[in-house]
């Protein structure tokens, strides 16, 4: 499918990220903030509990996590199972929508992962063209 094409679909959806008052910007900014995306990428591994969660996150706070996984949760990508258990049990799971968007959100990662070697010397050019800040 050629560009074109793939924009004249994207304006026959319903719904249209561009716009301001569109509720897919929303969506788009949990999955791919920092820390929902990271969260998208750990769950699709498998279910996790939160403690679990936030050591394969490497750096996010408890808060901000916590955060997170209740937008995602809201949005219809995470599944939280809390259990009625002495302490409470909580897991968190990808949907299925949710397994989808971590897919394609870890196609991204691996894509960008495999060319951080030109992404560093690209840095180192800009840096000594502009001077470091």
């Amino acid at each position: 499918m050629d560009i074109t094409q793939e924009r004249t679909e994207a304006q026959d959806l319903p719904y249209n990220v561009f716009a301001k008052a569109c509720p897919s910007r929303g969506t788009l900014e949990h999955v791919t903030g920092r820390w929902g995306g990271l969260a998208l990428g750990a769950l699709h591994e498998g279910s996790l509990r939160f403690n679990e969660l936030r050591r394969r996150v490497d750096g996010v706070s408890e808060k901000m996590l916590s955060q997170t996984l209740h937008a995602l949760e809201r949005d219809g990508l995470v599944h939280r199972e809390a259990q009625p258990t002495n302490p409470p049990r909580v897991d968190y799971e990808l949907t299925p929508l949710g397994h989808e968007v971590a897919q394609r959100l870890l196609d991204l990662i691996h894509f960008v992962e495999g060319r951080m070697d030109e992404v560093l010397a690209a840095r180192e050019r800009y840096d000594e063209t502009r001077g470091a800040r």
